[in-house]
């Protein structure tokens, strides 16, 4: 029994998880963001970029990974159950907030005034909770993931489809009543962001928070349809047969990504497809476009075999929110810590980019460069844990 589920473990899976946190890395570390690779930006308001789909995409794998881990409890909740959960959950919240902390404290360290004794600049460089940032891309995995193994654990999985679209059609609605559409401080999400949350504790974006309170919402149902697909791609064929089990979660994920990105698309026309406020149709057609890509890479590794040239994205797939934390503390890192140059000082980021990056390769492609060697930086450190089989659970 047991060889028969190790021959059934899906590698294809912890490649797009890895592609999705190399993705998240990158995306975060141009050399200038005044000179961003085209494909590399965010869609400014509405509309959709290769960038706007990484995050989503996460998400969706993380839906199907809360399935496959909740199998072992049979999906039923329990008091070792909840408190995993919730443990889990706080874990990864404060993680995202102990990240905006320690960004707060090295840039202000960096740029303290002179004037200020050790003991000022260590305390004004720690104390920074008034204006640190409670929501986040961690936040979000952490409310998302939460809010979808109690679902799972408490509701009958048959009812979850309806659950999601309960979500998704009362979301919309608010959207609708509440000038969700709009770019600026009216918007129905930007009121209730600065009420609850205060601007000092949002992103600044023309008063919208990209992962503020009522766009949770959404995202929760994006992770539970990544989670009724797991449950119809692995529960879908109980063949013993390793190519006909593979088969059917092809057939499974390719018509479930037809569906759902058709959907969003057709939607759109009433809908926006928008990240920033986590439009129901940018649920419904990142979840699709995931689901497809997930059969490609099934059908390319899984199926045909051709596994050499994923062994990179693997080393950030088995460790995945640790490798996104440590992309994002180094990335602190090379802003913040300067050294002498020339008649004044250089943060590691600039040196990179402005010294050595640019002149050869221009201000753009520079960026990129820079881009693909901060992740080239994080992959060797993940490498090492990969061959080590050293596996880091957050």
């Amino acid at each position: 029994m047991n060889s028969t589920k190790a021959s059934k473990r899906i590698l294809a899976l912890d490649i797009l998880r890895g592609i999705t946190i190399a993705g998240m890395i990158m995306v975060n570390n141009p050399g200038s963001w005044g000179h961003i690779y085209a494909p590399l930006r965010h869609a400014e308001w509405n509309g959709l970029t290769p960038t706007d789909l990484v995050f989503p995409f996460f998400m969706f794998i993380m839906g199907i990974s809360t399935y496959i881990s909740l199998k072992k409890y049979n999906f039923e909740f329990s008091y070792a159950a909840g408190m995993k959960i919730l443990k889990r959950t706080i874990v990864i919240f404060l993680i995202g907030m102990a990240i905006g902390w320690f960004s707060r404290f090295c840039y202000y360290w960096a740029s303290a005034p002179d004037d200020l004794s050790f003991g000022e600049k260590l305390w004004a460089s720690v104390w920074t909770f008034e204006r640190t940032r409670i929501l986040g891309v961690m936040q979000r995995l952490a409310l998302c993931y939460g809010a979808t193994s109690i679902i799972a654990l408490t509701m009958k999985h048959k009812h979850i489809p309806y659950l999601i679209a309960g979500l998704l059609a009362g979301y919309f609605i608010l959207l609708m009543c509440g000038n969700g559409f709009a770019y600026d401080e009216t918007n129905i999400l930007s009121v209730v962001d600065r009420a609850i949350l205060t601007p000092a504790h949002m992103y600044k974006d023309n008063g919208i928070d990209p992962e503020g309170l009522l766009s949770t919402i959404p995202a929760i149902a994006h992770v539970l349809l990544g989670f009724c697909v797991g449950r119809l791609m692995l529960d879908g064929n109980k063949s013993e047969d390793r190519a006909s089990f593979l088969n059917s979660q092809l057939i499974t994920l390719f018509l479930a990504g037809v569906i759902l990105t058709f959907s969003g698309f057709l939607l759109s026309y009433g809908c926006p497809i928008n990240k920033k406020i986590w439009s129901p149709t940018y649920v419904l057609v990142t979840c699709g476009l995931a689901s497809s890509f997930l059969a490609l890479l099934i059908w390319i590794i899984d199926v045909k075999g051709n596994k050499k040239w994923s062994m990179f994205f693997e080393a950030f797939g088995v460790n995945p929110l640790f490798m996104y934390v440590l992309g994002g503390v180094l990335s602190i890192l090379f802003g913040s810590i300067s050294f002498s140059w020339g008649d004044g000082s250089i943060s590691v980021h600039r040196f990179l980019y402005n010294i050595v990056l640019m002149p050869v390769f221009g201000e753009t492609a520079g960026s990129l460069a820079f881009a693909l060697l901060f992740i080239a930086i994080n992959w060797c450190i993940g490498y090492q844990l990969y061959k080590r089989k050293i596996y880091i659970k957050i």
